[in-house]
């Protein structure tokens, strides 16, 4: 074959791999945040990642709290920061499964918690490790086998508790659901039902309701429980896993997303920050985190760069610290945290509160979606945005071979991510922020977005380059005739 011939056919066997490529390929991005907002989020898992010893977080009343150890580890993940403190966590959360997911450890055997679990599932797609072998289980079967079948009615495809007369009844809720359509999207086929039965709990207004439990049973969906509460965290983390079914072709998650964005943004105050429901009504930084993260990921920027200034106002800095400038990085809960701590710095008291409010207030500054986390790059301090479409973590995943240094200890696992983590009776600390409350909203969602954004890579690169070879080739071909005239 002569080289004109070979030269135009590679040229163009590489042209229509590419733009087969560009077709294949998501047409939109996530947004990077700004660049100071990078670096606040940096500086944030830089003091949590402080705050571990030997792996783990310790909670109120036991040094290991398993639940926002993962939490921990989550923020970690998402901003890139201190592998060996990822690592370390990652180990020891696999070597401790059961002590996070069960009540072993309190000698009541036969109890799986279905959203602990899910969590479990997640957070080991998100820190890189095996979900199928983590610290020797297989998360996804055991997420699966949780799931409610055909038999449950208007329960199907419900994320449950395997409960027993022990241990109480079961109290999944809605981020419980979302964290088990997150892990199992993330980690293989995703059952439409368990999409189904999240957008179920989505009430005509946009905004979704933390439990599908009532005092007369489960309802079969939000808008058919009369009064129901709508939840700004609960919608948070929903609008981010339908994202996710969205881009893994779960059919209906697309549109109950955008609908829960359009409500997020009709909740947020006029400085840029969120409340809860219940005791968390008011301002702070947990439910300004993950609505801002959410926001971000349906592409919502404008909004979700205002929720990141709220967020960096309750920053400690070297500069605006006070006595509690060495803690500088830590976020506050809300704005009386914040003045308490200039005054007279972190107390043994509340420094449980500051690790659990930071590591959920850094996503909404570091922007990267709970579905990409692990995936995309890390947050940089480039202004440039972030393409999504990448399918392997920057930094390699950690070696997961659990070495706990410690015999399991029962944790109670109080964290803003509400999870059914402890036996009947345990007692929550009063010093962390409680988020699992409930209090009526009805507020209208907002006009409806349009499009929605779906993660993936920006194409003009791609398109250029297509031109360019195609081009190429034409030109290629035409000299070839040229000569052989």
């Amino acid at each position: 074959m002569p080289l004109s011939r070979r030269l135009t056919t590679g040229l163009g066997i590489a042209a229509a791999t590419t733009l087969a490529a560009i077709l294949a390929a998501p047409l939109t991005v996530v947004a990077a945040p700004a660049p100071a907002h990078a670096a606040a989020a940096r500086d944030a898992a830089s003091w949590l990642a402080g705050e571990f010893t030997d792996g783990s977080l310790p909670g109120p009343f036991a040094p290991e709290d398993w639940g926002l150890t993962i939490d921990g580890l989550v923020a970690l993940s998402a901003t890139g920061v201190d592998a060996p403190t990822r690592q370390a966590a990652t180990a020891q959360v696999a070597a401790h499964v059961r002590s996070y997911n069960s009540f072993d450890d309190w000698g009541i055997e036969g109890f799986t918690d279905g959203g602990a679990t899910a969590k479990l599932l997640y957070a080991a797609s998100a820190a890189g490790a095996d979900p199928t072998n983590f610290g020797g289980y297989d998360l996804r079967a055991e997420t699966l086998s949780l799931i409610a079948g055909a038999d449950a009615g208007h329960q199907r495809g419900r994320i449950t508790s395997r409960t027993t007369a022990d241990s109480g009844p079961d109290a999944s809720n809605t981020f419980d659901q979302s964290f088990a359509v997150l892990g199992l999207a993330r980690s293989g086929d995703l059952p439409q039902d368990t999409v189904d039965f999240l957008i179920r709990q989505q009430c005509a207004a946009g905004g979704f309701r933390l439990y599908p439990d009532t005092a007369d049973g489960p309802s079969p969906s939000c808008d058919e429980q009369p009064g129901a509460t709508l939840d700004v965290d609960s919608t948070a983390m929903a609008v981010q896993a339908l994202l996710a079914a969205a881009e893994d072709g779960a059919t209906g998650a697309g549109d109950a997303a955008r609908k829960g964005a359009g409500w997020l943004v009709a909740q947020q105050h006029t400085d840029g920050s969120f409340g809860g429901s219940g005791p968390t009504t008011g301002a702070n930084s947990n439910s300004t985190g993950l609505a801002g993260q959410a926001l971000a990921a349906a592409g919502r920027d404008d909004e979700a760069a205002r929720a990141g200034e709220a967020l960096a106002a309750l920053q400690l800095t070297a500069g605006n610290g006070g006595a509690a400038s060495a803690d500088a990085g830590a976020i506050a809960y809300n704005t009386e945290g914040l003045t308490a701590a200039v005054a007279a710095g972190i107390t043994d008291t509340d420094r449980d509160q500051w690790r659990r409010a930071t590591a959920q207030a850094l996503l909404g500054l570091a922007q990267v979606p709970l579905g990409r986390i692990g995936l995309d790059p890390p947050p940089t301090m480039s202004p440039q945005p972030t393409p999504t479409g990448t399918t392997s973590p920057t930094t390699a995943p950690p070696t997961v071979s659990p070495t706990a240094t410690a015999s399991p200890t029962p944790t109670d696992t109080v964290s803003p991510t509400p999870s059914v983590t402890s036996p009947p009776g345990t007692p929550a600390p009063t010093t962390a922020a409680p988020t699992t409350a409930a209090a009526p909203s009805t507020t209208p969602a907002a006009p409806g977005l349009g499009g929605l954004p779906t993660t993936g890579a920006a194409i003009g690169s791609y398109l250029l380059v297509a031109l360019l070879l195609v081009g190429g080739g034409v030109t290629l071909l035409v000299l070839g005739r040229r000569r052989a005239g």
